[in-house]
């Protein structure tokens, strides 16, 4: 679809421009159009075909062109994925997908759309179809912790090992917290870790072989290669050498319990929910795991990671998915401008 798409956006008003136009010939134009707008905005050939192979197939099951579809259309859509066994995290991606595809006609075609088809336009999006992570404002949930909050906590986590009474799984709930962190882990998928799924010497960071990551709905286990960044290798090397010879049983399990068993992810939970109580912050500064998985995707795209390697390092299986999981910094966007001014000015100088 990749090369068929380049071809298609080389003029995108080619077929705009025509007096007369067929509704269906239309919409393709402006799917070409907004494809062409991903790639002015600098996304990656693989997450705009991602994308669009999902936009596509919304609406060929919608069978009319955007602009005519109603709220029950969108119902009758939903149903219809349903059927065919398309789970929930997947029919929220194609609701969003869609959802910027009509945000774009409207912002640049819509006077042209009432124009040739008497249609004006209107969101079929309601409240009805907006699931707990679709939504104006998305994502809805508490934003992930900041890296500052995040280095202000792992502070706290070293100084109480220092006068921990039992520093082992103290050390233990250290090294497993900034895993978490830097690698985006699942907790179920850090605490069926083994000690063998760490690979220091594959890649130029080492790499955490996942091999019970989430599983599809329908499938087995989807193994996946996580790679250890921020120096994560670094505390990894430390945990195996340190502390994990100092729990009373050796077994295989990465992050054992103080009698050599496997934690599970309710025990990982919990241990986090108590750290943050100890620590005293209020409420809203507390986080969950599941939180360090949003605060690691957010801090890598800021620092400009592509959203389809933040994908394949979580293990999503679409990049829609991945986009939730991203809620940049209240200064995202003025820290991205002294980036790019700082950048060309550089270039200056070298030219």
């Amino acid at each position: 679809m990749g090369a068929g798409r380049q071809t298609a956006i080389a003029n995108p008003q080619n077929v705009l421009d025509l007096e007369f136009i067929d509704p269906s010939a239309y919409q393709s134009a402006c799917v070409d159009a907004f494809v062409a707008s991903q790639v002015a905005r600098g996304f990656s050939q693989l997450t705009i075909d991602n994308g669009t192979g999902v936009l596509e197939r919304f609406l060929a099951l919608a069978g009319k062109p955007a602009w005519e579809l109603e709220p029950e259309d969108i119902d009758s859509i939903m149903a219809a994925l349903i059927e065919r066994g398309v789970g929930t995290v997947t029919r929220r991606g194609y609701v969003g997908t869609f959802k910027s595809f009509f945000a774009f006609l409207e912002a640049r075609h819509g006077a042209e759309i009432e124009s040739r088809f008497g249609a004006r336009l209107s969101d079929p999006l309601d409240i009805f179809h907006s699931g707990r992570h679709v939504g104006s404002d998305s994502p809805a949930t508490r934003p992930p912790p900041t890296p500052a909050r995040m280095d202000e906590f792992f502070t706290f986590l070293r100084h109480r090992m220092d006068g921990a009474r039992k520093w082992t799984p103290a050390a233990r709930d250290y090294a497993l917290l900034r895993m978490l962190y830097h690698a985006g882990l699942r907790s179920a998928e850090a605490a069926s870790l083994e000690i063998r799924d760490l690979h220091f010497d594959r890649g130029p960071f080492g790499k955490i072989h996942v091999r019970l990551g989430k599983a599809a709905k329908g499938s087995g286990p989807r193994p996946r290669w996580v790679p250890m960044l921020d120096d994560l290798s670094l505390i990894l090397h430390w945990y195996l050498a340190e502390v994990r010879p100092r729990f009373k049983v050796p077994g295989p399990v990465l992050f054992c319990d103080e009698g050599g068993g496997q934690l599970n992810s309710g025990s990982i939970r919990n241990r986090l929910a108590h750290l943050c109580d100890e620590e005293g912050h209020p409420v809203h500064d507390r986080f969950s795991p599941h939180g360090l998985r949003h605060a690691c995707a957010t801090r890598n795209y800021e620092r400009g990671i592509d959203l389809v390697a933040i994908q394949q390092m979580l293990g999503h299986w679409n990049v829609g998915t991945t986009m939730r999981y991203v809620t940049p910094s209240a200064t995202f966007v003025e820290d991205a401008y002294r980036r790019a001014i700082s950048t060309t000015l550089t270039n200056l100088k070298e030219d």
